[in-house]
Order: structure tokens, then sequence, then C-alpha cells
């Protein structure tokens, strides 16, 4: 029996007569995705026609998802707000605080105690609101959602990017940050910019050495990390049904690797048939009820073209395994090209580590098929030239894959076996050596592979590929093997060949679990009293953010000019910072220390304009603030790509700068900013990057006059006495400009609670 089903009832009852509605007021056939967004208006039944990309549409979510990490900024959030109990159904995972290192056991042991406080205050809070909490080691959020809470047609939010996993499930599931947690949990509207479309069709069926891995991949090398940004990209085609429920899942968690809002796919025979796997067979049962509704109109996958705004299209008899990296994920390379690649860009073809796991890669059918390629290497004398680890996607992945023999297999080949947690891929890895700094080639089948990501090593070169191919590069050592064409020498000196992957979909004797680490919330948590000690250096009650005092922003100084890619890493990094999540102070130390200065090339060293001197920047702006002085942060395109960590918006804030003026921004960022009470601003003219110098004094010329849709007018004056007069433009609208003045929307929605 499934989570929550009567919230599911409700939700497939309203459905047809809400897509008729908004079908009828459209005037055409209509996308899966805008089936879910018109049934999900705040308003009910659609009574305008929203235009792409321009419309701000306020929606109804069905439930929120928070993992750890980001789970606490968005409960000391929530706490501000003035309710008794979340709106809608809930939950807490914990999956990131949980370190890499020695194995599970240790490992988890290690982690509840140097992270107790944390879990014990996200424990409590959960029992006090009525939010479900999953312990430490349950499982990594995206995966227990997909085995627990995700059903086609509906619509969810959770503080993490790759929330859009659940799109595997036919769900329009999006990343946010914790403050746009704050307002569905309050009972409040949630707003998002209407998205553009993108429709991916896949034919042919895969086959060999392929998975639904290098679907993504490719995608990902096609449109780049920000060809998806403010688009639902969605799956269809006879292709699309050929794949697993957790394949499509795959697929949709790295979508948020190029920007996208999220992915999703039509239900069909294999959602149903993961749903019955998982204990749903009645949710099964309700879909196939309305199943028509809960997949894009005929029309529209006839003639794609005339209904979403850009058309990509994959045949899968054709498609190559691919190895995206390093260091960005789109920059993708088929493998029978990337020993070529290596070779011309002088990446370490010596492979140390291979990795499997992480909520992209993690469920049954991935390790099913990763295991018989080790079996292989067992079978036929082989020894791997790398080191293993794996990380299962839940402890219900874990048990059953355990159960079923498959953990044993990769243990035979002295793989470490990991807690059911992110680990290495959120930078929780504590790898020997890793602090010596050296040149060096990872392979893993996580989702991003920025710098320093996973061991904090800046020279590691971390490649992302499907499981399989861990796998085989694991066991052959070589960045550059291809298992389509190469042998290897085993033990006798034979020449031996990997034959291609084969694995189950589902366990054929079905999924088991002893305990799936699930707590269930008290039914009156009034009593229930959440304590944070005043002295504690990792939780931290927050104070409100000051409200704008109407005027313009003068007599500004420039605290970091960076240059290039500037991801939520970069800004607010993860790996040791992340025991900090719950503390906005000390993890303010570590803001903006991974951005490069774009006048010296360096990271964490800009000049002090008040001391003439260079030193680190929260140090910097530490010192601003203490004087009175704002500042503003100038970055480049893309500004904010990857995790929906709301922190890279609440340190600046809470350090004291008041802008962020960019080229361009990644979404999730953009609205985090906003909702914090900050400036986010492009540049009208891209070429203005290169006028802001390096001790420059800005001032807001007409601020005082802020309007949706008007460009705001910023006076740059150099050091030498000239000025540039610089036109930038802001996505705010009349709402989101009332949560500036207010100092944040956190802000607005205690005065509306008061």
């Amino acid at each position: 029996m499934a989570f929550d089903i009567e919230m599911i009832k409700a939700v497939y009852e309203k459905m047809p007569a809400r897509v008729d509605a908004a079908r009828k007021l459209v005037g055409k056939p209509l996308t899966l995705s805008e089936k879910i967004l018109y049934s999900h208006l705040w308003d009910g039944e659609a009574k305008e026609v929203f235009e792409r990309g321009k419309s701000y549409v306020d929606f109804a979510p069905d439930r929120v998802a928070m993992q750890d990490a980001t789970a606490q900024m968005a409960l000391l959030q929530f706490m501000q707000a003035g309710k008794e109990k979340v709106a809608v159904p809930s939950t807490a995972h914990c999956d990131h605080l949980i370190l890499a290192k020695q194995g599970a056991e240790q490992d988890l042991r290690n982690s509840l105690t140097a992270s107790g406080e944390v879990f014990n205050f996200l424990e409590s809070v959960s029992n006090k609101y009525g939010i479900g909490f999953w312990k430490p080691g349950a499982g990594i959020i995206h995966q227990v959602v997909l085995e627990n809470y995700a059903f086609p047609g509906g619509m969810m939010i959770g503080t993490d990017s790759h929330t859009v996993n659940a799109g595997g499930l036919g769900m329009v599931a999006i990343g946010v940050g914790g403050a746009d947690a704050v307002d569905v949990m309050a009972g409040m509207a949630w707003e998002l910019k209407f998205p553009k479309l993108i429709g991916v069709k896949l034919t042919g069926k895969m086959n060999g050495w392929t998975s639904a891995k290098d679907v993504i991949l490719k995608v990902a090398g096609i449109l780049t990390v920000k060809g998806g940004t403010g688009a639902i990209v969605e799956y269809f085609g006879p292709g699309a049904q050929s794949l697993s429920a957790t394949g499509k899942g795959t697929i949709c968690n790295m979508g948020a690797e190029i920007g996208a809002t999220t992915s999703t796919f039509g239900y069909d025979d294999s959602m149903e048939r993961y749903l019955k796997a998982t204990d749903r067979a009645d949710v099964a049962e309700l879909a196939n009820g309305i199943r028509e509704h809960l997949t894009g109109d005929a029309e529209v996958y006839a003639n794609p073209e005339q209904y979403f705004d850009q058309v990509i299209e994959i045949d899968l008899d054709t498609l190559e395994p691919h190895v995206n990296g390093p260091f960005t994920p789109d920059r993708a390379t088929p493998v029978s090209k990337m020993r070529e690649e290596a070779e011309a860009n002088g990446w370490p073809l010596k492979v140390e580590w291979g990795l499997i796991g992480s909520c992209t890669n993690s469920s049954y059918e991935d390790l099913s098929r990763a295991s018989s390629i080790a079996q292989q290497a067992v079978d036929k004398g082989l020894k791997t030239k790398a080191d293993f680890g794996i990380n299962p996607g839940s402890e219900q992945v874990r048990y059953t894959a355990e159960r079923d023999g498959l953990l044993k297999i990769f243990e035979d080949l002295d793989a470490t076996i990991f807690t059911n947690a992110c680990g290495p891929c959120i930078g929780q890895w504590d790898r020997t050596g890793a602090d010596k700094g050296e040149k060096n080639t990872i392979v893993h089948s996580f989702n991003r592979n920025f710098s320093k990501r996973a061991d904090g090593n800046p020279n590691t070169h971390a490649f992302v590929t499907s499981p399989e191919m861990v796998a085989a590069i694991a066991i052959s050592g070589d960045l550059g093997f291809n298992p389509i064409t190469d042998t290897l020498t085993n033990e006798k000196g034979e020449q031996v060949k990997l034959d291609p992957p084969v694995g189950e979909e589902l366990p054929d004797k079905g999924f088991a679990v002893e305990d799936n680490g699930y707590q269930a919330p008290a039914e009156d948590g009034s009593s229930i009293e959440v304590i944070v000690k005043p002295d504690s250096k990792r939780l931290q009650l927050l104070d409100p953010f000051a409200p704008w005092n109407g005027e313009n922003i003068t007599g500004a100084k420039l605290l970091i000019k960076a240059f290039g890619k500037c991801t939520t890493d970069h800004i607010s990094m993860a790996g040791p910072w992340l025991r900090f999540r719950g503390h906005l102070d000390n993890i303010s130390d570590n803001c903006l220390i991974g951005a490069v200065n774009a006048f010296n090339q360096e990271t964490n060293n800009v000049k002090n304009q008040l001391t003439g001197e260079y030193g680190p920047v929260p140090a910097t702006q530490r010192q601003y603030k203490a004087e009175g002085v704002p500042t503003i942060v100038v970055g480049d395109h893309n500004y904010g790509e990857g995790s929906s960590r709301e922190h890279a918006a609440m340190e600046p804030r809470h350090l004291g700068v008041k802008a962020v003026l960019v080229k361009s921004f990644a979404r999730i960022h953009e609205t985090n900013l906003k909702k914090q009470g900050m400036l986010a601003l492009t540049f009208a003219n891209e070429a203005d990057y290169d006028k802001v110098q390096e001790d420059d004094t800005i001032n807001f010329l007409d601020l005082d006059k802020f309007a949706a849709d008007k460009p705001l007018h910023l006076e740059f004056v150099h050091a030498d006495g000239s000025k540039d007069e610089i036109e930038v433009n802001h996505t705010y609208n009349e709402a989101q400009i009332g949560w500036f003045k207010a100092g944040s929307a956190l802000n607005l929605i205690k005065a509306q609670n008061a």
C-alpha cells in the first residue's frame, strides 16, 4: 500500500476535468508536461493560456521532499512561518551527511557520532510538524522517493536539484531552494515561470553496452549545461517505452545537469511494473484508470515540432556508450573516441577508482548489470586495476541485492560497499591521499564531476558514465578501454573479452527489506520541543534579514568579479562544509571561496578596497559589512549552476552583499537570490562585463523606481574617476519585488501568518 494514497486519489479525481478544460482553453492537443502543470494550478481549472518562458504561474504541488543538508535551513525557516503542521505530505531524508571511507557499518557509525546533533534536530522537527523522517542509512532521497512516493501525473518539489529523478515515474518533480519548500509546507502557492518545452524523441532499442545513462550523456553533449534552462524535457517515442522506470529516472535525474526545470516520461507498462514491484499496485490501478491523461496526446507525439519549442531525436539502435568529462558533465565523448581525446588533452589514462551509485545509478537494475561485468572478471581470471566502491541507493535495494548475491560479486573483486547514501557524489569521500593534490583519473556513475567535488582534489579528473562502463573501465584500469572492441590480459596471460552486460529490470524474487529506515511523525506534535543550543557549532536559529530602506544603493564596492564557471560548489562548497549547513554564520566562511577572481585568476583572494590588501573572500566581505559598506558580486554565464543549495544565496546575503550581476543565471539560484531579498541582475549588454574594474565604486541610479519589466541602471565609477553607466535587466514580477522590499520572502510569510 502506498503512502498518502488519499492524496493521490484526489489528484487523479481532479485530473481529467482539469486536463479537458486546459485543452479547450489552449485549443490544441497537450503534452504530458502541460497536462500536469495545468492540472496543478493553485486556482483550480485553467482560466487563461500561459505563455511559455514568460508567464509567472502559481501552482499547488502535491508533496515536498528534503535531504538532510538542505532540510536544516529549510526547516529552520519553516519554524519561523507560524504553522503547527505541514500543509502537504513532506519528508526529510538523511543521506548527505554520511562519510564514505572504510565501509558501510563503520562509516555509518562514525557519521552518527559526527552529525548526531543534526540528525536529532531533523528527527524532532519532523516529529513536531508532521514530516516523514527517513533515518541515516535508509537510502538516498531520490531513490527512496522513486520507491515510495513518486506517482505518474503528480507534481512535487524538493530541496535538491536532483528531485527531477521522480520524472522516471511520470511526475513533474522540481528542485527548489528551502524557501520555496517553506511556501508549500506553509500552505501557500508556489510560483514558477511557465516552462518552455523540449521534446526528445527516442527511437529504436538499446543493445549491448548502451544504457539509459548514455541517453542523458548524449543529450547533455547536445544541449550543454545551460541548454535546458527554463524548460521541461519530455521524452517520448518507442525508445522511451522500451526503457525501465529506473532507467527513465536516471535520464531525468541528470536533466539537472543541462539546467532543465525538470524532465519526464509518459506513463507506460514499465512504470506499472515498477509500481507493483514496490508494493504500490493500488497506485498502478488508479493510474490505469486515467491512463490517457498521464501521457502526451497522440497528436503531439506524431507531430512534435508543432508542440515543442525544440525537438531532439536519438536512435537507441545506434547510440554508443559515452564517457563525459572531466570537470563538466556536458563534455560528451563516445567510448570509441576516448583514448584519442584523452591523449590529445593530457588526461591521465590510468584509472585510480571506479565508483558505482549515487541517486543517478543505484537501482537494483544498475547493480545487476554492473555485477554481471564484475562476475565475468572473476570467471575469466581478471583482477581490477582500479579500486572499486559501491553505494546502494536504498536499504531496500541493498538488502535485496545482498540476498541475491550481487554485493558478494563486487566484494569478490575487493570492492568497498559504502553506506546507502550519497557519499563520494556529494564530496563526503575521505579518500586516502587526496590531500596530496596529485593529477589522477576516476570514473563514476554519478551526475556531477565539477572540480574538487568528489574528493576535494582539484586535479582529480572525474568522468561520468554508466555503472556497467564503470565496472569495465575499473577492471581494465584504463580510461581509453573500449569493452566493445578491446581485450584484456588475464592471470594466465590469455586475451579475454568482456561480454555485454546483462541484468534484471526488477528482482525475480521481488524486493525485500527488514527495516527500511522510515519513521512516521507524531499524530500531535504540539508538545514536542525542538532544541537548538545557543553555543552549537552545527545549528543556529535564524534572524530575519533587514528590509530594503527604499533608497538607491550607493557607494557599493566590488567583492569579486567571478571568471568563467561559477557553480553552487564554487559559491558554497560541499564536502567538509556540509557539517555547517544548519549554521548560517559558520558556513558563510566558505562564501565564494571557490570562485576564480577575474583580476588575478586565483581563488579566495580578492582586493579589499578599504585596505588595499588582498585576502580571503569571506573575511574581506565581513570587513565591508562591519564598516557598513554595501557590495555586489559580478559573474559570468550560468552563474549558480548545479545544486539547489540556498546557502549559495543566503551566505552572501548574510554577509551583506546587496546584488549579484551576471551574464546569465541558473534557474534555481536566481530564484534563491530573489527569495532571500537580494537583487539578481543580468547585463543588458554582456560586453559590459568587461567594463567592470577591480577598484570600482557602484551606484544604483534608479532602484527607487524598481518595477517589473523595467531595466535598472548602475553607475560604475573607476579608480581614475572615469565612469560607465550600465543598463541591467531583471526578471522580478511585482510579487517578487515585494520579497525584496520586505527583506525576504519568509518575512512576508511571517507577516501574513501573524
